[in-house]
């Protein structure tokens, strides 16, 4: 349509003055940029934190993880942007995530800023986020959502609720949580949506306050453990959500009937809660390979030379669509979920098919 109209006005500007046409050519630009989209609708944190569950992403990220394996999911590589620390800035990271799933009526931008402890200070948490989802037929933006992180935690915990389904067998029914936080909480309620479970929880704060309201909400039995040992050689499941600054098991704490690992904490070349003996030793299940090489636990193995990526199982969506097995026998598994591109615009899909209707 956009190069029939300027095909017309390119004919027709052949044939007036050189005023009348640069006149004409303004106008003509001008119309082209002004007209038939309207604004981005904008859902502040309130509006999309009361209508939103990590029930409503769990259908929709799976989908999305079956469309990734068969290659129908354009899923770029993640960008950061890293805010050094000065007299006017940071320090901070930003991460710049998106996707499209074929066949789906939108697509997803995410802009997620993460790690701003200064923030703290100031009375403001140390992160924050947008999601815009973007009309797949017409390329305008169709919402803007203040999540603040809100979304990336819901896809997140959707994940990992994935990751249960298809990398756990029904008897492992003791699940440990290493990390207490927002994250944890999803995935708390992500594995409840999947099964009944017995919970363990472990972190260095917050262990107390996440056991008792997870009981509460989810109808879970919760116990503390005093020590991530502890946690792990009572757990069949084992989710880990840290910072990731260092690695928070070790091989000889696991179960020895077998354990599901599935991590979340690493999502940047800095982060490791894994260590490289644990993912050589395991059937190693990334959410995406080029992803989790580059910012996920599987770096450190490659770095440590003890895996290459080779060596790699499969990806979370070949198993969902049942072209690798799950679980088989007492063995550890490792499911590493960097998050992707792939689940942000599903998440964004659930987003604006729910609110967009408030």
């Amino acid at each position: 349509m956009l190069s029939s109209l300027t095909r017309h006005a390119i004919r027709r500007a052949s044939s007036l003055p050189f005023t009348a046409v640069s006149n004409t050519t303004f106008t003509a630009t001008r119309a082209f940029a002004t007209t038939g989209f309207p604004p981005p609708r904008l859902f502040d944190y309130e509006t999309v934190t009361s209508n939103l569950t990590v029930a409503d992403a769990i259908e929709s990220v799976e989908a999305a993880f079956k469309a990734l394996a068969k290659g129908k999911v354009d899923v770029p590589m993640p960008m950061h942007i890293g805010i050094e620390e000065s007299s006017v800035a940071g320090p901070g990271d930003c991460h710049i995530k998106g996707g499209y799933v074929s066949a789906t009526p939108t697509f997803t931008v995410k802009l997620a800023c993460v790690s701003f402890y200064k923030n703290l200070e100031k009375g403001l948490p140390p992160g924050s986020g947008i999601f815009i989802v973007v009309n797949a037929v017409t390329g305008a933006p169709l919402g803007v959502f203040q999540e603040n992180r809100f979304m990336t935690d819901l896809r997140t915990g959707a994940a990992g609720a994935v990751a249960m389904k298809y990398c756990t067998s029904p008897e492992q029914d003791v699940v440990g949580f290493i990390g207490c936080g927002a994250i944890a909480k999803n995935m708390a309620r992500a594995a409840a949506a999947v099964r009944p479970y017995k919970g363990v929880a472990y972190a260095i704060d917050g262990a107390d306050e996440f056991a008792k309201e997870m009981s509460a909400e989810l109808g879970v039995p919760f116990e503390v453990a005093s020590s991530a040992k502890e946690l792990c050689g009572k757990s069949d499941v084992i989710y880990t959500q840290t910072p990731g600054g260092s690695t928070v098991l070790e091989k000889d704490w696991l179960n020895p009937k077998g354990v599901t690992i599935i991590a979340s904490g690493s999502d940047q070349p800095t982060k490791c809660e894994i260590p490289p003996d644990v993912l050589a030793a395991s059937k190693y299940i990334s959410d995406l390979t080029k992803q989790t090489s580059k910012v996920g636990e599987l770096r450190s193995a490659l770095a440590a030379g003890v895996m290459t990526e080779a060596d790699v199982y499969a990806e979370l969506g070949e198993v969902v669509n049942g072209d690798k097995a799950g679980r088989e026998g007492d063995e550890i598994i490792v499911v590493d979920l960097t998050g992707t591109g792939a689940q942000d615009a599903a998440i964004g899909q659930v987003a604006w098919d729910k609110l967009s209707q408030l």
